[in-house]
């Protein structure tokens, strides 16, 4: 059980370090952006970073979870990658 919760966990870590690098571009974008929209782009920015930062911490709960504990903590790491995933899907259709 404690390999296979190792292995989702590094699944999540490497598909975070691919959102960070998406965050990181739209962070690029948005300082190139003109002034009435900067505000708009770094308010989704923000709202992005957010969302990581819940998955970050579940994966961090993840990480510790026992044996029996983890399975639980799956379901809530699931909700909030789902939600970053949509959050992300969205401002990379909004801001192409």
């Amino acid at each position: 059980m404690t390999e296979q919760r190792d292995a989702y966990v590094e699944k999540l870590k490497l598909k975070l370090d691919e959102w960070n690098t998406r965050i990181d571009q739209f962070q690029a974008k948005a300082d190139q952006v003109k002034p009435d929209l900067k505000a708009e782009y770094q308010n989704q920015i923000q709202n992005l970073k957010a969302k990581r930062d819940k998955v970050q911490e579940k994966l961090n709960e993840l990480s510790e979870a026992s044996k029996g504990a983890w399975e639980d903590l799956k379901a809530g790491a699931e909700c909030a990658w789902g939600e970053l995933t949509e959050a992300v899907k969205l401002a990379t259709s909004r801001y192409k």
